[in-house]
């Protein structure tokens, strides 16, 4: 029992690890032990986490910056992954977007980013790690697949993001289809659907012009609204993530747990 949340000597690549969610899990991992990359589509950014990573909590983080909206970003990001690590123990598939504008004037480009970002992306990525997961699986330990969908996909959203929604809720979908058929092979995938958290995305839809801190962001107003009375912290969504990757969570299969403060629970 000693070890049950270990995940010391994983090897873990998280997408969309630059900011948001996708930093506050890799923070988690590195204090955890893990051997931690990042990906995201801007590379500046990306090694600027990376490096910020490493100060802040100490370990081994890599940048592989990729964008994962096409097959081209897809195929790079594996490649330069494989050709670093033999095997991959946990994957978390977290880079997405959205795309705000009203029913009558919501764009197919619009559409189109999103459901490349969130959907396709994850999936392809998924597909063309397979021999890394299937590497890491046959060590003796399942290998994991963590798919980051939203409350979005599983109720109506506030905002008028027409695309997000049924994004997250085909991620959903596609998470058990896949737990189905990998099970099997000891690979273990799952989702989180996460609700309000302090990130550049949410800041941009409640007012905050994509600021996470300063003059106008208060997020105790914007938690105010959830029935825990705040927004999320990185250890809600890290211990999430490090729990589903961690011997704890190895009897775990095709679930999409929310990590929402009860907001599901109170519509």
């Amino acid at each position: 029992m000693k070890d049950l949340f270990s995940v010391t000597g994983k090897t873990v690549l998280i997408t969309g690890g630059s900011r948001g969610i996708g930093e506050m899990m890799a923070a988690g991992f590195l204090v955890g032990g893990a051997k931690v990359y990042i990906s995201a589509r801007k590379a500046e950014a990306c090694h600027a986490a990376a490096a910020r990573l490493v100060a802040a909590n100490g370990g081994e983080c890599a940048a592989l910056p990729a964008d994962l909206s096409t097959l081209e970003g897809v195929t790079a990001l594996a490649t330069a992954f494989t050709a670093r690590e033999p095997r991959l123990d946990v994957l978390i598939n977290n880079a997405g977007a959205s795309w705000g504008a009203k029913l009558g004037e919501f764009p197919e480009a619009g559409w189109d980013k999103v459901m490349d970002t969130n959907v396709k992306g994850p999936f392809f990525l998924t597909q063309a790690l397979l021999p890394a997961l299937r590497a890491a699986a046959a060590t003796g330990t399942p290998s994991r697949v963590i798919n980051i969908g939203s409350v979005d996909g599983r109720g109506t959203p506030m905002f008028d993001t027409f695309s997000y929604g049924p994004s997250k809720a085909a991620i959903h979908h596609l998470t058990k289809m896949l737990a189905a058929r990998l099970v099997r092979e000891r690979i273990l995938v799952n989702a989180i659907a996460p609700g309000p958290f302090p990130t550049w995305m949410l800041s941009t839809g409640v007012g905050f012009g994509g600021k996470i801190e300063g003059d106008g962001v208060d997020w105790e107003k914007v938690g105010q609204l959830n029935p825990s009375g705040r927004v999320g912290t990185p250890e809600d969504i890290a211990g999430l993530a490090l729990f589903l990757a961690s011997r704890a969570g190895e009897y775990i299969v095709g679930e999409v747990i929310a990590c929402d403060g009860g907001l599901l629970a109170a519509r």
